[in-house]
């Protein structure tokens, strides 16, 4: 992400302002710049895809730049905010500072002041993330498990500007056609920005003891993960249960390591960490669209993952929540310091050691 040009939404109704300031940031300043007209557009963008700046005006048809700030920051916390604004009243200038924007300019203005001040923001908020960025391996047993458990959260991280990498350990073939599945794994992965590690274990006869733990202990030293997302133990699929156990094993050395819930997980799946996806559910159904020879199963529809979204959300403040069982959760002092967490439901808490989320990525103790 570092090697990337700085990644700029510009939010202006109208068309000659917004090409000017698309054109300042693309010419001067070297900028990647998506437009956006309205408030609902960019909150749209900001859910696909992360910037580095966001630079909006105030006056807008239906909301305002200010009155969405809080939406703004609840999407991207670590997202920088400029107001360029042709109403440079001091009660708008308090207003949108109180409102957390970062920077407040008034028009007419130079074209190499808002680069200037533009590239200053973009320069912190990618500081900031680079400081705070994580590497995550999400672990599966076939293709689109990854996907079904833990999709929305994936999309969180990217969101964040972490590092993501899937494995998955066997080409599916009991459940369809394993070059296509392979294409569709990838294709998921694309969504997010993942890296696929696709391996050719035997369907249905994953085997801890037959190179599984070998396999899973390479990727692990291989992308050095801070925290893992895998199968868990209580599921009715022997495959799952064998990838939870060898992870337990592989990713011994990993501080954070949580359990997801699949279509065969059993009733003794016990969540204590509610991860908040808000936003996050149209790129999870983006991944699993992705999977169009599996699009026959009852649990791809896009109402039975909103519809499981929903239900889970009744243990988190969140509307909608991936749940996960904790193996162990931990934080270096250095990370919990820039980030934020979400309080536990009604004063309730596991045992289980605290986890405080990254940015875009809030969880909730059950």
């Amino acid at each position: 992400m570092s090697d990337d040009g700085f990644r700029a939404l510009v939010l202006e109704d109208d068309p000659d302002s917004a090409e000017f300031v698309r054109i300042a940031l693309v010419r001067y300043g070297g900028m990647r710049v998506d437009l956006a007209s309205d408030a609902e557009a960019a909150l749209a963008a900001l859910r696909r895809s992360t910037y580095d700046v966001l630079v909006s005006d105030i006056q807008l048809p239906g909301r305002s730049g200010l009155d969405i700030l809080p939406e703004v920051r609840a999407i991207d916390p670590t997202l920088p905010v400029m107001i360029v604004t042709a109403f440079p009243t001091v009660n708008r200038a308090v207003e949108a500072l109180r409102e957390a924007a970062d920077d407040f300019l008034v028009k007419p203005v130079a074209a190499s002041l808002v680069v200037e001040r533009a590239t200053e923001l973009a320069q912190g908020a990618r500081a900031a993330r680079e400081a705070t960025r994580q590497r995550v391996l999400a672990v599966g047993a076939h293709p689109d498990d990854v996907e079904i458990g833990v999709g929305a959260t994936l999309a969180a991280h990217a969101a964040a500007g972490d590092e993501i990498v899937i494995l998955t350990v066997s080409g599916g073939g009991v459940g369809g056609q394993t070059t296509t599945r392979h294409l569709e794994a990838m294709a998921a992965a694309e969504v997010v920005g993942a890296r696929l590690v696709h391996l050719d274990f035997p369907d249905t006869r994953l085997d801890p003891a037959d190179g599984l733990i070998t396999a899973i202990e390479q990727a692990v030293a291989e992308v050095v993960p801070d925290r893992v997302y895998t199968h868990s133990a209580h599921d009715r699929h022997q495959d799952h249960r064998a990838v939870n156990e060898s992870v337990q094993i592989a990713a011994r050395q990993v501080p954070s390591l949580w359990c997801f819930q699949s279509p065969s997980a059993t009733i003794a799946f016990a969540p204590n960490r509610f991860v908040d996806v808000d936003g996050f559910l149209d790129t999870k159904l983006r991944m699993l669209a992705a999977y169009a020879s599996q699009a026959h199963r009852e649990y791809m529809q896009p109402d039975v993952v909103r519809a499981t979204a929903r239900y889970w959300s009744r243990f988190s403040p969140a509307r909608d929540v991936e749940p996960l069982e904790t193996v162990r959760a931990s934080e270096t002092v250095a990370r919990a310091s820039a980030v934020r967490a979400a309080p536990p439901v009604d004063g309730q808490d596991s045992g289980a050691p605290v986890s405080l989320a990254e940015p875009r990525v809030r969880e909730a103790s059950g």
